[in-house]
Order: structure tokens, then sequence, then C-alpha cells
């Protein structure tokens, strides 16, 4: 039997999603302000990663600023989910894969350097299977800062998106080397920026000044524990599509993003004829009831959504769940 999480576990997992300390000895940080030593906030990481309750200590990258990304669909017949699911989930690219209640079941991110790598991934999976795949790239994000509070009430903590600026972002060499490691996690030990540093042939402080300019020009959406949902009670999760007069989405999207319990929230592209939702959403619940309670609040709270066509897409099952892949892995970091 799995030990129940108790509160330092919790206030590990809470307070330190976001804004993980950039210096030379993080985990000594982390520990001075949960009271605790550095080599027990190392053991307890350790033991969740174990458990699969957190993914990796890393960051999330903002989608499509140095790298590609998009949302796709299926429409997967029953009796071939299985080995449909594997033929997605396999190769470099796919980041995330679930099944979902409704006709397009299958849904997975295919992330790549750049948009060609995306397209080759989905035009394999299209050979492959010889079934459709729904194209749904970004537009625009509202919230993708997807953290959990464990310490009661539902998941999502309205954080909007680090925004990033238009001119600003300026990459230098062996940036997307970073980003990569990052998306991948950091190793949980006393010196992780040094160990990063040591595997890219570069300089601890070197590491952490780009790490830390990464995150200014907010390419670097957040740096942390990344936790994994499902296994912290979270099982009952929506994705919720809302089909708005596109003029709309820019002043609903930010009001939709700071409702309580909204872990996500972006506008992407429709697909004519075929798939008309813009607006996104996810909830994140530990019960079916929390998370529809969640989205009528939403629906409460914002007027364009109270009779707004929509769809509640509830996750079935996950497949994949890993950091985005911002170069190729089989390229030697430089």
């Amino acid at each position: 039997m799995q030990r129940a999480l108790d509160e330092t576990d919790r206030r590990l997992l809470d307070e330190w999603q976001r804004d993980f300390p950039l210096c030379s000895y993080p985990f000594a940080v982390v520990g001075e302000a949960l009271g605790i030593e550095e080599n027990e906030v190392l053991s307890r990481l350790k033991g969740l990663i174990g458990r699969g309750m957190i993914s990796r200590i890393g960051g999330t990258i903002v989608p499509n600023v140095v790298s590609a990304s998009t949302l796709a669909a299926m429409a997967v017949p029953d009796a071939r989910i299985e080995s449909v699911a594997a033929r997605v989930s396999r190769g470099q690219g796919v980041n995330h894969s679930y099944l979902r209640e409704g006709r397009w079941n299958l849904w997975f991110v295919a992330t790549g350097p750049d948009r060609a790598h995306v397209e080759e991934t989905l035009g394999r999976i299209r050979h492959e299977t010889g079934l459709g795949v729904l194209d749904l790239p970004l537009v625009r994000p509202f919230n993708i800062d997807l953290g959990f509070r464990l310490s009661g009430g539902p998941a999502g903590q309205g954080v909007r998106c680090r925004q990033h600026r238009a001119g600003r972002v300026q990459l230098c060499p062996g940036d997307r080397a970073i980003l990569q490691a990052l998306s991948s996690g950091l190793e949980p030990v006393t010196r992780p920026y040094k160990a990063l540093a040591r595997r890219l042939g570069r300089e601890e402080t070197g590491v952490i000044v780009r790490i830390g300019a990464l995150l200014d020009q907010g390419v670097i959406a957040r740096l942390g524990v990344i936790v994994r949902h499902r296994a912290l009670g979270w099982r009952s999760n929506a994705m919720v599509v809302w089909d708005i007069a596109p003029e709309a989405v820019g002043a609903v999207g930010p009001r939709l993003a700071a409702v309580p319990g909204v872990t996500l929230c972006y506008e992407r592209r429709p697909v004519q004829g075929v798939w008309p939702y813009r607006l996104y959403n996810m909830i994140h619940g530990r019960s079916r009831a929390e998370a529809l309670a969640v989205l009528e609040e939403v629906r409460a709270r914002i007027p364009e959504l109270a009779d707004a066509d929509h769809a509640v897409l509830f996750s079935i099952r996950c497949f994949k769940q890993t950091g985005a892949l911002i170069k190729p892995l089989k390229e030697r970091m430089p």
C-alpha cells in the first residue's frame, strides 16, 4: 500500500509547482522554506516521482514560441483503440495522448522544433492508421499554467498564461538544448543545474542565467514540480469546447481562464464544416459532479457562454504524458 501524502508532501507539491529557485542549491532553498533538510526534499521528490505523482521537475514551455505544436483528434472505432493509440504514441513528437468521450475520441498533442516536424508526425499517423486527423493549431493561449492546488477546492489557480511579446524573444546558441532538458526534467540531485550544464558541456552559472532570461521573456511558462493529476486524485477531467464568434474570443478567453477550477484555456483554429469550436478550456475534478459544477460556474459568470453551443469531453484514459519536443532527440545536444 502506498504511503498517503502528509502535510509536508502537500506543501512541497502546492508551493513549488512554479517559481522553482534559480541557484546552485535549489533543493536547499525549498527545504528551508518547508522547514526540512535538503536531503529530505530530494528523498520526498524521488519518492513522489517513483509513485507516479510527479512527472518531472522542470519547465512548461509556451507553445509555438520557439517550437511548434498542435492539438489533434481522431475518430477511432472502438475495436481499434489499442492499436491506433499505440501507433499515435510511438516516435518523437506526440507528448500527450488521451481517450475522451465523443465521436472524436482519440486526442493527442504533436510537438516538434518546427511546423514541418508536426506535419510529418500527423502525416505518419494518417498513413499508418488510414484514419483522418483533425489538426487544431493554437491561435492564442489564455492560461497554460496547469497548476494543481491540493489543499482543498477545485484544481486550478486562475493563473493566466505568462505572456511573451512579439520581437522580445532572443534565443542564444544552446537555448533549445536547455529548453528540451527542462521539458524532459531536471535530475533530482543536490545541484541539478550543474548536472544539466555538465551534460550540455556548459557552465552552471551560464545555464542558470539563460533559464532566467527564458522565463523573463515568457518562453518558459513556469518552472517547478510538474504533477500527474490523475495519480493525485483528479480523475474526472473534461475538455470543454465552445462555439463562439471569433470576435468574442479575445474578451471571453481571459475571463474564462480566471474562473477557479479552469486549468487550461486557449483559442484554436476550427475546421470548417467538421469542428466549429474555437475556444477551449480544461477542468480537472476529483469527481464528475465537481467538474460539472465548475462548468456551471463558468456559465453563470460569463453571459456569453451561458447559452453558447459547447461540448464536454471527459477523459477516459491516458495513453501518454511527457514533456514537449523542442529539438529532435536524435541530435546531439551542443
